[in-house]
C-alpha cells in the first residue's frame, strides 16, 4: 500500500489486525494497545510511549490538523468514515486512534519521591472504576498507582477514555498483593487499608509520612493480607443505608485527606 492510500475496506489486513487488539488476551500477546483521541495520543507521546501506527479519517479531521510530532510519515494512515467507525469505541475520538507499544509495569520501574503518597488497588474490575481513580491519582499528584492482582487491563480501551488519557500521566505498575506488601516495607511506606469494621476513621490517622492508601473491591473489601499487615484499618463513615461507597469515590476522599494534611 502507497503512502497516504486511503483505507476503504474493514477487510483490509491493517485493519483486521488493528481490530484484533480488542482482545485483551490479544494486546498481551502483541504487547499493543489502540489510544483513541489526539489529546490521548500526545499524552502517551509525552510519557514516552512508541506509536506504531496512526490511523485517521479525512472526513472528520485532517492531516495538517493532527498536531502530532511523527518523525516518520508512513505510520500516518488515512482511512474511510466507514473503517473509522468500525475500528473506534468511542464516539468523540476526533477521528485518530493510535497503536501503541506497551511498557514494562513492574514495581522496578516505579520511582519514589523522598515523601511518597501511594494509591494501591486490589483486584479492581470495573474498567471505569480504574479509570477514574488514575484520574484522581493525576489531579492529587500521587507518585504511583499499584494494581494487585488485576482483574482489569489498564490499556482496556474504556479505562484510558474514563481515565482521559492519565493512565499515561502516573507511574503504574501490576503485581501480586504479597509482592507488593514487601515492597511498601522495604521502602518504609506506612500502609492504611480501607476496611469497614476499622476503628481508625479515616482522617484520623497521619499521611504526612511516606503513606499508602490501599482500597479493595466494592463487593468483597481487601484479601486477608493486607488487613494482617496494615499500619492502620481505616474507615469512611456511612451516614446513610449503605455501607459503603463507589471505590473511585472512596479513594478520592481519602487521597485528598493526605493531601489535606501534607499541606498541599
Amino acid at each position: 500500500m502507497k503512502p497516504g492510500t486511503v483505507i476503504t475496506s474493514t477487510q483490509n489486513p491493517k485493519v483486521k489486525s488493528l481490530l484484533q487488539l480488542a482482545k485483551p488476551r490479544e494486546r498481551r500477546r502483541q504487547q499493543l494497545f489502540l489510544i483513541e483521541g489526539a489529546r490521548e495520543v500526545q499524552m502517551a507521546m509525552a510519557a514516552g510511549y512508541k506509536i506504531s501506527n496512526i490511523f485517521y479519517c479525512e472526513e472528520i479531521i485532517a492531516k495538517s490538523q493532527l498536531d502530532i510530532d511523527l518523525t516518520n510519515e508512513k505510520l500516518v494512515i488515512p482511512v474511510s468514515k466507514e473503517v473509522f467507525e468500525k475500528i473506534a469505541v468511542r464516539e468523540d475520538s476526533g477521528g485518530i486512534v493510535a497503536v501503541a507499544e506497551m511498557k514494562p509495569h513492574g514495581l522496578q520501574q516505579i520511582h519514589l519521591s523522598e515523601n511518597p503518597l501511594v494509591l494501591v488497588l486490589e483486584a479492581v474490575e470495573k474498567p471505569g472504576n480504574l479509570g477514574a481513580i488514575l484520574r484522581t491519582a493525576d489531579a492529587a499528584g500521587v507518585d504511583a498507582v499499584v494494581i494487585c492482582d488485576p482483574q482489569t487491563d489498564f490499556y482496556n480501551p474504556n479505562v484510558i477514555r474514563s481515565s482521559v488519557g492519565c493512565v499515561f500521566t502516573k507511574q503504574i505498575a501490576a503485581a501480586q498483593s504479597e509482592e507488593a506488601i514487601a515492597w511498601l516495607k522495604k521502602n518504609n511506606i506506612n500502609i492504611f487499608c480501607t476496611y469497614l469494621s476499622a476503628s481508625k476513621i479515616y482522617h484520623q490517622v497521619d499521611y504526612t509520612l511516606p503513606a499508602a492508601i490501599v482500597m479493595g473491591t466494592e463487593a468483597t473489601g481487601l484479601s486477608d493480607v493486607w488487613i494482617k499487615n496494615a499500619t492502620a484499618n481505616i474507615i469512611i463513615p456511612m451516614h446513610g443505608k449503605i455501607d459503603s461507597m463507589n471505590v473511585s469515590n472512596a479513594a478520592a476522599v481519602v487521597v485528598f485527606e493526605a493531601l489535606r494534611q501534607r499541606n498541599y
